[in-house]
Parts: C-alpha cells; structure tokens; sequence
C-alpha cells in the first residue's frame, strides 16, 4: 500500500475519504484523555460512593428519561423504502413500426406536406432509434385517427400487461396493495387509469388512489418520490404499486408545425409498474435518495415543452428548440441539490476548494464538475434523444459504457417517457451488471421544466434478469454512431 502513498493524488482521496473516521478517532482519545484527568482529580471509588447515594426514585426518572428519548429517535428516523420488483411492458412484434413504414405513412397522408414530410425523414436518421421500436395500433393506419375507446384500449393493453407480470413475479396478494399511484401526462380519462386498474384487478375499498398527470418525462421518478413519502405514514410493512407510462394515441399531432412533429417521431409505447414497500424482505433495491429539481419559475423553461394549438387547431406539444440547454441548466441545478448527498467527501472538498480558488482569484475557467463516477456503478439517463444523451455524458464526464442503457434503450424501444429510465434498469440487469452494494443513479428530465434523480442501492440481482430485453440483449450494444 506504501507504493500508493508516493503519489499526491491517491493520499489526498484517502485522507478526505476517511475524514470521518480520523475525527471519530480523534474525539475517542479526547475522551479517553479527559477521563484520565478526571480520574486523577477524583478517584473512580468517590465518584461510585456519590452514584450511590441517588434515590432509586432518582435513577428511574433518569431510566424513563433516557428510554423516551431513544424511543422519539428512532419513531423520527425516516423508514427505509424498498424496491420488492417491477416489470417493463413488452410490445407485441405486430406493434413494431420501422422508419421506412412511418415514413411511407407520412407520404400517404393527406395533412402534410413535402416540407413536413422531409423533416421527419431527416429526424428519423438522426433520432438513434432502431428498427424495432413499437407504436399503437392506432398509429398504423395512414390516416392516425383516435377516438377515446381506442385511447382506453392502448392503455389497458400496456397497464394490465405490466401489472399481470409484476403480480407474477413477486406473488403478492391484490389485499396486500396498501396504495397505487399512477402517472401518465397527456391521457386523463374519465374514471381515471387507476380507477380502472381497482376495477380490473377488485383491489380493496379502502385503497388510496392517486393519479398524476402533465409532469411529462420526470414523471415515474416523481411518483416514486411521492411512494415513498406515503410509506412513511402508513403502517410499516405496507406496499405501493405505482404504475408509469404514456399513452400515444389521443396525443398524435397532424398538423405541419415541425416543433409539434417531433413528438410523433420520437415516442414509442411503453410502461412500466413497480412495487415499494417499507418491508425487506424479498425486496431486491433499496431507495436511497429521491431530489426533485424545478426550473418552472422561469419562462422559457416552463414553455420548452408545452402542449397547445397550432395556427390551424391542430393540438400537440411543441418541444422547443432551446430545449437541450434548458436541460443543461435544469440539470446544473440539479447537480447542487443531489451532489452534497451522494459524492465522496474527497470530491466535496475538490469542489470546495475548486470555487474558492475561482472566487479568490477571479478566474473566468469553468467550475469544476464532480466526478459522479464514484458515486455510482450505474447510470440511467433519460432517452430524450442523442443531444439530451450526448449532453449529460460530456457535461458529467461518463464514458460510452456508462450511458450504453440509455442509448441502446432509445435504439431499441425509442422515448418511452416516464418509463425510459426502467428500461435503462433492465438493460443493465439483463447484461448481468449488476452486484449487491452497486449504486445506481436514475435521472429523469420533464415538462416543467424538471430534473428528477432517484438512486438505487443493489440488494439482491436478479438471478434470472427475465424482461423486455429477454429475446434481444444477445445483440446488444450495436452500433450507432451512424444514426446520429
């Protein structure tokens, strides 16, 4: 180990890594240090004598006392939530919709025109999807037309699948589900998705339901932020099913408006449920930390995902152009809120000194980044497309392998929405990269503008990483350098 120390750089992470336990060290011998002064003041027999003289009313006060306020501690401590399982939704084959069949759609159409019809070819090259990726069956006609039956049926198409499969998996009882939670942004039907999940399924009376909608991307991250504040309430050993994913149908655009196209182009289906509880056992991740980061306060922000109607009255949601810097800075706001509860304390103090050197000298270099790296094993960046993708790797400095989920998730399944990162989760599963104790960090981006971050603590992995990518992760990673 000595050969480690001639090097400046390894003996500082060392030092700054082990601060706390050089303190705790530290504060011992002082108080092994100020009870030998004590001693020599006065002997341990006299002060034994004057312990002896208390009443025993005295000493059982002092017994109440001290069990209250060990009891008050830990009622205080935060429950530690639990991730039991979950499962992606897996699209049918017949669902699958290459480039060359949406652009064949496009040509078709009677809406629009050459211009429209050129653009989305050329985002199609440059979108870093594959050719497998899935739509409704909707979408598969020329003329993409939706009525709310279809809606309901695309929903419960991906919802029951995912729901059936997560049953299986974990073989909970339906009276066990203490909570569910929904999130879906643009379909907000009349009784709700969850409502319709307690019809199908005869969960229990008493069930609280809660269903989010417009939060976009962020969304899943968000409701399990929202699991587990309630899990923190509830009885101990209580299960929240939360339930994620975007239905496409009613949301398709047909107007000419290309900042409102890209929406069509870059979605695919997908979904996902998940079951928390504040119960270990058969749990397989722990919830470490959930930070949730707005920028709404500002316009361009709040307006760079926006749904609305275009000059003709075509409804849909324009994705701004600024949109890959507005996440840049939802994302360096970010980076404040989570950095102080998950780096190292070397890298803390790099970045301490780092800004005081840039504050006391008045140097115009950029501030420096924290190494994210050694904080966790993985990453799950949300599949915005290639920019979004690009932009989180050069700004957090991670290599190709590190955002591979994220870019073969966008190849292979496309933008997923609030679901995306759990597909992130499952590639990294099935590649059978995962380890007990590995850290993962699960950032969402959405309508807001938000930066959401949930991070994992590996339990338990998966034995036998069964998933959306079962019949394909032999093939994975591919190339795609060439689609943008």
């Amino acid at each position: 180990m000595l050969h480690h120390l001639k090097c400046p750089k390894p003996l500082y992470y060392l030092a700054a890594n082990k601060f706390m336990l050089i303190a705790t060290t530290m504060t011992l011998a002082v108080v092994i240090l100020l009870l030998q002064i004590a001693q020599q003041i006065a002997h341990v027999d006299e002060l034994l004598s004057q312990l002896c003289v208390l009443r025993p009313i005295h000493l059982l006060f002092s017994a109440i006392l001290l069990t209250a306020t060990v009891t008050i501690c830990l009622m205080r401590r935060p429950r530690t939530v639990y991730l039991v399982d979950y499962t992606c939704f897996q699209p049918s084959s017949s669902l699958r919709t290459p480039k060359a069949r949406f652009l064949e759609h496009a040509h078709l159409s009677p809406f629009l025109r050459e211009s429209t019809i050129s653009f989305i070819g050329r985002v199609l090259e440059r979108s870093g999807m594959g050719e497998e990726t899935c739509l409704p069956p909707a979408f598969n006609y020329v003329d993409s037309y939706c009525c709310l039956d279809e809606a309901r049926t695309e929903a419960e198409l991906v919802v029951f699948s995912m729901i059936d499969d997560l049953l299986a998996k974990t073989c909970i009882s339906l009276d066990a589900i203490n909570v569910l939670i929904t999130n879906c942004s643009g379909f907000c039907p009349v009784p709700s998705i969850a409502d319709r999940i307690v019809n199908r399924y005869k969960l229990r009376g008493d069930i609280p339901i809660i269903n989010l909608s417009g939060m976009g991307c962020s969304a899943g991250v968000t409701a399990v932020g929202l699991a587990r504040n309630i899990l923190q309430v509830i009885p101990w050993g209580s299960h929240v099913l939360v339930v994620s994913t975007e239905i496409l149908s009613p949301n398709y655009y047909v107007g000419n408006k290309r900042s409102m196209q890209l929406v069509n182009i870059l979605f695919r289906m997908g979904g996902t449920a998940k079951l928390l509880s504040t119960c270990r056992s058969k749990a397989r991740f722990r919830l470490a930390h959930v930070v949730r980061t707005t920028i709404a306060a500002d316009d361009s922000a709040y307006k760079c995902v926006y749904q609305e109607e275009d000059d003709e009255g075509n409804k849909g949601v324009t994705l701004s152009k600024d949109l890959v810097a507005i996440a840049g800075d939802a994302l360096k706001a970010h980076i404040t809120a989570i950095g102080p509860l998950v780096l190292p304390a070397s890298e803390l103090l790099k970045f301490l000194l780092f800004s005081v050197a840039r504050t006391a000298l008045r140097v115009g270099r950029r501030p420096y980044i924290p190494d994210f790296r050694m904080a966790f094993e993985h990453f799950c960046i949300h599949v915005g497309g290639p920019a979004v993708i690009n932009s989180v790797q050069h700004g957090l400095n991670l290599s190709d392998e590190q955002v591979e989920p994220s870019r073969m998730t966008l190849h292979r399944f496309g933008n997923q929405s609030s679901a995306s990162v759990w597909y992130e989760f499952a590639y990294i599963e099935a590649k059978g990269r995962m380890r007990k104790g590995d850290r993962l960090w699960m950032l969402g981006f959405g309508a807001g503008y938000k930066c959401n971050t949930a991070v994992w603590v590996c339990i338990q992995p998966s034995l036998d990483a069964q998933g959306p990518w079962s019949s394909c992760i032999h093939r994975y990673p591919v190339d795609v350098s060439t689609d943008g």
